[in-house]
């Protein structure tokens, strides 16, 4: 199909809808990299590909499940997974230097809780049932830009809260919703975390189930697999 058809095809409103469903978690820096790098190459996409809809399906998956109810010391903790200050300064720099590229100026330095993202993960799915994709979306960006830029406790349910009225979600229905899921969870987290067995490691791209992708590349790889699937 040349531009001219592809241009047909969209006056005529024949679109059809590619799916890519991304599985993430909010405590991972290369996921807000993975998130600003696929709306960037959806952008390229859609003017490639004017005769085809996007719909991301965001997929929760805790890396640490088994994360304190209450969370962790964040900075402490990655003394100890990393063994050194220099390495964590030398991974940090690494995440910096991607996020940069994308955009982002993360505050490491400003994170002290390493939350249990169960509570985050329960408030994006009771947003998918009270609002539009939108509403989900910036609920999402927002959870992110709270941890990763401002230091927020995202296992806080009063910051949880307050996240959520501001994406627009009513408050009273939002305060019963974290009540019941603090109530539900044991001093783990949650009984049912959330956890894809299938999937090792996050971000991780599903393009129309037959494509995928994992790790947070750049604009031109989301692209070229979005290309792809829509090729057949």
């Amino acid at each position: 199909m040349n531009l001219s058809e592809l241009r047909g095809a969209v006056a005529a409103g024949h679109r059809r809808t590619m799916t890519v469903e991304v599985f993430f978690d909010f405590i991972c820096p290369w996921c807000l990299i993975g998130k600003r790098n696929l709306e960037a190459a959806i952008n390229r996409f859609t003017v490639l590909r004017p005769d085809v809809l996007v719909k991301v399906l965001w997929r929760s998956h805790q890396l640490l499940p088994n994360t304190p109810r209450d969370g962790m010391p964040y900075q402490a903790f990655y003394l100890d997974r990393l063994g050194s200050h220099e390495a964590v300064a030398a991974r940090r720099a690494q995440v910096r230097r991607a996020g940069t590229e994308a955009g982002i100026d993360f505050a490491f330095e400003q994170i002290e809780v390493l939350p249990n993202t169960a509570a985050a993960h329960d408030l994006v799915a009771y947003a998918a049932g009270r609002g539009d994709e939108a509403l989900r979306a910036r609920l999402i960006e927002g959870l992110f830009v709270a941890y990763f830029i401002e230091g927020k406790n995202i296992g806080d349910r009063d910051v949880l809260g307050r996240l959520g009225v501001e994406c627009g979600l009513e408050q009273d229905g939002l305060v019963n919703h974290l009540s019941e899921s603090r109530r539900l969870s044991d001093s783990t987290g949650r009984a049912m975390p959330h956890v894809n067995a299938d999937i090792s490691g996050v971000p991780h791209f599903v393009f129309d189930a037959r494509y995928t992708l994992s790790g947070a590349h750049a604009p031109g790889a989301l692209v070229e697999a979005m290309m792809l699937a829509a090729r057949d």
